[in-house]
């Protein structure tokens, strides 16, 4: 069951996808938790037939989990995090485009469309009829499988990692002969998410097949040699693997950080390091990447123009390798070695070996998020008892008005507004077994967790904000007959059907979504960082 917010901006997304009525069913999962169709039916107040019919599509389009325990009614449950990625549909299918081609786009987008789809429906969908241009759609089709850009939807992908790891526990506890220890049960944890790891990897490899293709000899006499490629099965369904294409963004959000705070050249190396082990970035849960060497980030800066602009050296003739040895230096912040500088750096740069440090990126990149609210919502000197807070840990409001050299009346009205945002906490130590307020010292320190939930709250109910002004515009009734009319297949053949008043009002509500998608992009965009890239975890030295 989701919180108020993320609950909203879901069943704002299906109501924006799928319509009122599965909005409904979907709303009713999100406020009531799972439930089997019965009581899903009488609670959203529908037909039977018609939240039948609305779980067949939110299942087809992998929004909705199922499963069916042994003597129990089949429960259905909505998948959040799937919800949530329909925002992001837009930039899967202009990353597709950017690696395989505009027929990788084609191909994503027809299966973003429907949900999964078997290869022969792809083509179909797609009006491909001359064999020249299946075979351009084949390989590009083959290319994004083998590079787990889509995967194989099997009967598992249905069924939520938690049923099947509390399954999984059940069935190794039985096992256990007697009463379990903390060790057993322990390890039986362990056992099952093993297990899930391995299924998962199995299915990975679903969707290619062996294929024997016969070459013949020069000599007639001679055996044919058989060799083995894979090809794509054109049974299995295939759907879109998210976490291949949020890579792609983190990725993106990591380049233009350094390009903010270093020169786009600096932004190039990096980018460069990434793209050379982009192969093996499966998930964003990788701490960094691969180590490489110097000459494998060269290689990927090949056609890239005169690094040298980003740097000013002493000679005008500077080798290639050299400066593309500084920039690494100076990303991995060779010049300060220190913690500090340490926790600053984008690579980790020695021995030759060159390793990006996603984890480190990430807990920097949701601690300037923090700051900016920070300094927006309490100022420069809020800013800088949250900078004191999480170098020095708990402290007192005393020891702070001390440190940052502010007055105590200052101090303490502000320390309670920041609070009260959740961005610090307080601590009490009372000096007594009464637990009495005036024998309590009150320590002030930030909770991490706490305040990154806080924001993206925020930020979530900003995305719903954004959606419901959007769909309350489209429905302002001058509006919605003008975009019912523009939709008519000869109206978008002859624009001139549309009259000068007609236009002007498309116009306007084509200015007003370019402003809201945009707008919705940018906030989408503080999600990914809070939600996604807190898969590394939250510490206290973040």
């Amino acid at each position: 069951m989701a919180d108020s917010h993320t609950g909203r901006l879901c069943a704002e997304i299906v109501h924006t996808h799928f319509g009122p009525l599965t909005a409904k069913v979907a709303s009713t999962l999100l406020t009531r938790g799972r439930l089997p169709l019965p009581q899903l039916a009488t609670l959203s107040d529908l037909k039977p037939r018609t939240v039948r019919a609305s779980l067949i599509s939110l299942i087809q389009h992998n929004v909705v989990w199922h499963v069916e325990n042994q003597g129990e009614p089949e429960m259905f449950e909505v998948n959040i995090d799937e919800c949530l990625m329909r925002l992001r549909y837009g930039r899967f299918v202009h990353i597709a485009e950017m690696l395989f081609g505009k027929a990788a786009a084609d191909l994503v987008e027809v299966i973003l469309e429907h949900g999964k789809l078997v290869p022969p429906d792809m083509y179909t969908k797609l009006h491909i009829g001359d064999s020249k241009t299946l075979s351009v759609y084949g390989q590009a089709l083959h290319k994004m499988v083998s590079s787990s850009y889509l995967r194989a939807s099997v009967p598992l992908s249905h069924v939520s990692p938690k049923d099947r790891l509390i399954r999984y526990e059940i069935e190794e506890k039985k096992k256990i002969v007697g009463f379990p220890t903390a060790k057993q049960l322990r390890e039986a944890k362990e056992v099952a998410e093993a297990r899930i790891k391995r299924e998962d990897d199995e299915h990975e490899k679903v969707g290619l097949k062996r294929k024997a293709k016969d070459q013949p000899g020069h000599n007639a006499f001679k055996k044919k040699v058989v060799e083995d490629e894979t090809v794509v099965d054109d049974g299995v369904y295939f759907r879109i693997n998210c976490e291949r294409f949020n890579v792609h963004i983190r990725n993106a959000i990591i380049v233009a950080a350094a390009q903010e705070r270093f020169n786009p050249q600096a932004s190039v190396v990096l980018e460069a390091a990434i793209k050379a082990t982009e192969k093996t970035q499966l998930t964003l849960s990788d701490a960094r990447t691969d180590p490489i060497s110097v000459s494998n980030v060269m290689m990927q800066l090949a056609d890239v123009d005169d690094l040298t602009k980003g740097l000013v050296y002493s000679s005008k003739k500077v080798s290639a390798g050299t400066c593309v040895k500084d920039f690494l230096g100076m990303l991995s912040s060779a010049d300060n070695p220190t913690p500090a500088g340490k926790a600053g750096a984008f690579i980790s740069f020695g021995n030759s070996k060159v390793q990006v440090e996603f984890e480190t990126i990430s807990k920097r990149l949701r601690r300037q998020v923090l700051e900016s609210v920070t300094r927006e919502k309490h100022g420069p000197e809020g800013v800088r008892i949250l900078r004191l807070l999480l170098g020095a840990g708990k402290m007192d409001e005393k020891q702070i008005s001390k440190v940052v050299l502010m007055a105590a009346k200052d101090v303490r009205p502000l320390l309670a507004a920041m609070a009260a945002d959740s961005i610090i906490s307080t601590q009490e130590v009372p000096k007594s077994a009464d637990r009495n307020p005036t024998r309590t010292f009150y320590l002030w320190y930030v909770d991490l967790f706490k305040a990154y939930a806080a924001i993206l709250e925020d930020v979530l109910k900003t995305l719903y904000n954004i959606s419901a002004r959007r769909r309350a515009e489209r429905e302002v009734p001058e509006v919605k007959t003008v975009l019912d009319k523009a939709s008519r297949t000869d109206v978008q053949q002859d624009q001139g059907l549309l009259t000068r008043m007609e236009r002007e009002v498309l116009q306007e509500w084509e200015e007003k979504e370019q402003k809201l998608t945009v707008l919705e992009n940018r906030v989408e965009s503080l999600v990914f960082l809070l939600r996604d890239l807190a898969v590394h975890g939250i510490e206290e030295s973040d």
